[in-house]
């Protein structure tokens, strides 16, 4: 199993808290760090600070050396995918080539009214989305003066694109040479999200779900690819689950008190609130948490982004080091 630390600044985090747990992320051994991308500030308080997903992720480039940095997922309707192309290979090129590159299709409408931008109905989105995914492929990997026509309307007219993205170890290969970030796409698991990811996708992220229900998307994902002639190995499995661990009862007590004061009035009854998530969730004891990433594991699921809603609790980075990536492979 391999692990991302995974955030919601937009909970009020400032850059530099934002740099505080990414190096406390790779100080105990995370694969990677992936932050949210939201621009409204949710679960808690509304208008707390809430600060670029890939602005930061450049300031971060520069401050670690090691650790793995991505965005999960980018909304299409923040950004436009040629820009957004542009965006991506800059930071990557700052970080050494340790970009990866997750992309949904958006959801927020209220967060999108607010900066004015537009919020179409989701099958726009999702064409948006899959002219997204296209244009990044294309851009990246196909030869000079490549052309596309898009399902939006978005038209792409004899590309020179520069420079292309890093070839580092492990990337995946373009037609033309050399190679480009790792593209994954997150969700709930609908059908169109499951064929764009046998399409376009290195990997496929589940979104807050139990093992169950891993299980039952592993199973889908493997045919969507298997229709289009696709190994299915060759499409990675992980999810995002929420995480709330310690080492002992009373640490796990205090975290859900301060978790759900984080939360707030969004909450009729934070018991059932918490119970709901320890079915799903690595949650609770060490023991405990290592038994529900064991079952992730049997569902197929190869890596997970343990969502952290704790964010100033460096601690708890440290219990998630030493009890579950430091024990990976115990």
């Amino acid at each position: 199993m391999r692990f991302a630390l995974m955030t919601e600044p937009q909970q009020g985090m400032s850059y530099e808290d934002q740099l505080a747990i990414t190096r406390s992320a790779e100080a105990n051994g995370f694969d990677a760090f992936f932050r949210a991308d939201h621009f409204a500030s949710f679960p808690g308080p509304a208008g707390m600070p809430s600060t670029d997903a890939w602005s930061v992720l450049a300031g971060l480039a520069r401050e670690t050396r090691r650790i793995g940095l991505g965005v999960l997922v980018s909304p299409v309707t923040f950004r436009h995918p040629g820009a957004f192309a542009k965006v991506v290979t800059t930071v990557d090129e700052m970080s050494g080539g340790r970009v990866e590159v997750g992309v949904g299709a958006g959801w927020n409408a209220e967060e999108h009214a607010q900066l004015g931008l537009d919020f179409p109905p989701i099958e726009k989105r999702a064409d948006l989305l899959e002219d997204q995914l296209a244009v990044l492929h294309g851009l990246w990997g196909e030869p000079d003066g490549w052309t596309y026509e898009g399902l939006s309307g978005m038209r792409v007219q004899g590309a020179l694109f520069r420079p292309r993205p890093l070839d580092v170890p492990g990337r995946p290969s373009t037609p033309v040479g050399g190679a480009r970030p790792r593209i994954i796409i997150g969700g709930q698991g609908t059908p169109r999200s499951l064929r764009l990811a046998a399409r376009y996708a290195d990997e496929f992220n589940l979104s807050s779900s139990a093992p169950a229900r891993a299980a039952e998307v592993r199973a889908e994902l493997d045919e969507a690819c298997r229709v289009i002639g696709r190994d299915p190995g060759t499409l990675a499995r992980s999810t995002m689950s929420g995480v709330l661990v310690a080492r002992t009862q009373d640490e796990l007590d205090e975290r859900e008190r301060t978790l759900l004061e984080a939360f707030g009035d969004e909450l009729a009854d934070g018991e059932a609130w918490l119970e709901e998530r320890r079915g799903r969730w690595v949650y609770g004891l060490p023991d405990e948490a290592r038994a529900q990433v064991a079952r992730f594991a049997a569902a197929g699921i190869q890596r997970i982004m343990l969502q952290d809603f704790l964010p100033w609790d460096l601690d708890m980075v440290d219990v998630m080091g030493q009890e579950l990536v430091a024990r990976r492979s115990a």
